[in-house]
């Protein structure tokens, strides 16, 4: 008598699977890397709001002042520029060339009440910061509680209300 030994479809399952899992943790099937690998040079930002405003800080490494331009229209943070183009290939030919060269953009939506006509930016070690402060009627504002004092107490319990109801 003879055993045959059949393999278990499960097995084959898995592999495939894996082998599916494998293709998509590819770095052709990251959506993320789509943007970076043909849109050119992307534009790292942090963003933070506070009370006062918002301030927006964007690493800008090798690049002037005078190559970079902050505009705001309809509620939209613009930052653009230039970077420097790519050196000739008379010092020698590339063996890896990962630093992006050529111009860059970045749009933001900015959230309502900010004052972009009062904006300050600086620049300093590659990095641009930028602040935007909020307009007076969109800051929170405190509203104090007055305590109660006992004639404070005598005329709210006196009231017109108190009264016509007590007639």
């Amino acid at each position: 008598m003879t055993i045959v030994r059949r393999p278990s479809r499960v097995g084959e399952l898995m592999t495939l699977r894996s082998a599916v899992d494998r293709l998509f943790d590819d770095d052709f099937f990251r959506p993320t890397r789509w943007a970076t690998a043909f849109d050119g040079p992307t534009l790292p930002l942090d963003v933070t709001t506070d009370a006062d405003g918002l301030s927006v800080e964007a690493a800008l490494p090798g690049i002037k002042p005078d190559d970079v331009e902050i505009t705001v229209e309809d509620g939209t943070l613009t930052i653009s520029g230039t970077t420097q183009e790519a050196r000739n290939g008379e010092e020698g030919s590339y063996l890896v060339q990962e630093i992006r060269r050529g111009t860059f953009s970045r749009s933001l939506t900015l959230p309502n009440g900010l004052e972009a006509d009062k904006a300050d930016a600086t620049f300093e070690n590659g990095v641009l910061k930028l602040r935007i402060p909020k307009a007076e009627q969109a800051k929170p504002r405190q509203i104090k509680i007055a305590p109660v004092t006992d004639s404070n107490a005598h005329r709210a319990s006196n009231s017109p209300a108190e009264l016509s109801a007590k007639s």
